[in-house]
């Protein structure tokens, strides 16, 4: 005699598992839970002031219970469909974030390179910050591929820090300075007393927009720092000139005239 094997409903099928649904399910039950805490809390607080009140809603939630004892099968079905809407509600809400994300993602505009060489920049005209932004674009371009902006409170003179193509560390300092407005040898004094003891460069640079004194030329020789002044940058910047740490290795290279 054959034993009936019991085929499970589609109802009773078991779900693959979601990690993101088990989740927010966790979620919503809790939330459930600590809402049913603070409504039995405050039942209990005003069954002191109303006894009489208390004893109808014990009463009442006995009943509940034993109907619901009674009619397990119906209540399984109801706990299944809310179940089922819950996870429905959790999955419209997750669709309607990532669609937010993707949008987000979507309007984000990409982050723009300083111009470079393509025209000629007037490089005097750019902010502080723009120019050094520029500078560190610049060193990309000639294969510093790790150049970034460093400048900022607490910089000790270092606002462009890169890596050569042959392995030497390039600490530069920006000066944008207009025409009128030179480098002086204070400025240098500043940036020699960090670029090589703190910042370890390999090959110190100094741009400026302005140009430089003769004394803080004599300086920068004295301690091997480059000086590009503005004919320098730009013959750097349009391609008529290497970049400062293939022109380092030139004879008296780097000296800006005043």
């Amino acid at each position: 005699m054959g034993i009936p094997i019991r085929r499970r409903s589609v109802h009773e099928r078991r779900r693959p598992f979601d990690l993101r649904r088990t989740t927010f399910g966790f979620a919503l039950i809790a939330l459930i839970l600590a809402g049913g805490g603070m409504a039995l809390r405050a039942a209990w607080r005003s069954a002191g002031r109303h006894p009489v009140a208390a004893v109808l809603v014990i009463a009442l939630l006995l009943v509940a219970a034993l109907l619901v004892l009674r009619r397990r099968r119906r209540a399984r079905r109801i706990a299944e469909t809310v179940t089922d809407a819950a996870y429905g509600i959790v999955d419209a809400g997750i669709a309607e974030l990532d669609a937010a994300d993707a949008a987000r993602a979507e309007q984000r505009p990409e982050p723009s390179e300083p111009p470079v060489a393509a025209h000629p920049v007037d490089y005097a005209e750019l902010d502080p910050y723009a120019f050094e932004e520029a500078v560190a674009a610049l060193c990309r371009r000639d294969g510093c591929a790790d150049a970034e902006v460093v400048g900022g409170a607490g910089d000790l003179g270092a606002d462009v820090v890169a890596t050569t193509p042959d392995g030497r560390r390039l600490v530069v300092q920006c000066k944008r300075y207009g025409p009128e407005n030179r480098a002086g040898s204070q400025d240098l004094q500043r940036f020699g007393g960090t670029c090589y003891a703190v910042h370890e460069a390999d090959i110190a640079l100094v741009v400026s927009t302005g140009g430089f004194t003769e004394p803080a030329l004599d300086y920068a020789e004295q301690c091997a720092i480059l000086c590009y002044g503005p004919e320098e940058l730009a013959a750097w910047s349009e391609g008529g000139a290497p970049p400062p740490w293939v022109a380092a290795e030139e004879p008296a290279a780097g000296l800006s005239a005043p």
